[in-house]
């Protein structure tokens, strides 16, 4: 039966079978890899990927959907979850677990952090998103793109764009391209906060006004003469830091009581 595309899932469907090649060729399945897939929709790369693994997971909101997927698929073979990717608890499903999806966009920064903070259960994930937010994960310090997004993934995983996908490659067709990155959790943090709580809060303030100068962006946690004391420029602004600066914040905001977060 045709399935109409719901909006407040974001759907739109993978259709052309040379992208999806490439996809499940960049994924490279092996016959006993832990695998879940986040929005299967149709089946398009649940399909091929079922067919090289043992066994698959899939999360599904839709409940048409997942009535259709367990149909088509054997309950020996793939796995369905009915539910909100922003909720499912993916390190319940093992480690060294490999996650594929194609993200709905309406929701794919938030779905980012929440599969961060499962991170520690994860072998690597491949995911398609809308381009300019592949770019703005991927970017690097002192350029337009770079940003929260940046930083907190950036933080905790290696990244890597593996191919660019046309708006045609969709039924319907979205209005933005599309982009399916590499994200691979670092085997030992290149740089660990003491808090990583209190780094996500500096980070989010540093960026909340991108035109202030972290003087001003981070003035609820550091006086002037904290910036001093910590050898940074507080005349800069956060897309001028590295995450090996931000994390030098956040472990002086966790020490220092003076820099606590001033009060509403």
């Amino acid at each position: 039966m045709r399935h109409v595309p719901r909006k407040r899932f974001g759907q739109n469907f993978l259709v052309d079978d040379a992208v999806i090649a490439a996809i499940v060729a960049a994924v490279a399945p092996q016959s006993r890899d832990l695998m879940v897939e986040i929005g299967p929709g149709l089946g398009a790369l649940t399909r091929p990927l079922a067919a090289r693994l043992d066994h698959l997971h899939v999360v599904e909101i839709d409940r048409d959907i997942t009535a259709r997927l367990r149909t088509a698929f054997p309950p020996a073979r793939v796995t369905v979850h009915e539910g909100d990717a922003l909720r499912f608890d993916f390190s319940a499903l093992g480690a060294w677990l490999r996650v594929v999806g194609n993200l709905p966009y309406n929701i794919s920064t938030p779905l980012l952090f929440h599969l961060a903070r499962h991170a520690g259960a994860i072998r690597d994930i491949h995911v398609m998103l809308q381009k300019e937010v592949v770019a703005r994960m991927v970017a690097t310090p002192s350029t337009a793109e770079y940003g929260r997004l940046s930083v907190m993934l950036q933080y905790r995983f290696e990244m890597e764009r593996v191919l660019e996908v046309p708006a045609g490659a969709f039924r319907p067709a979205p209005r933005v391209e599309s982009a399916v990155v590499r994200l691979a959790p670092f085997a030992r943090l290149p740089h660990t906060a003491r808090d990583e709580r209190c780094l996500g809060k500096i980070v989010a303030a540093a960026f909340s006004q991108r035109r202030k100068i972290l003087r001003n962006a981070l003035g609820g946690y550091f006086t002037a003469g904290d910036f001093e004391r910590l050898g940074m420029d507080g005349g800069l602004r956060a897309q001028d830091l590295s995450i090996a600066d931000f994390v030098r914040l956040a472990d002086a905001a966790t020490l220092s009581p003076a820099a606590a977060p001033a009060k509403p």
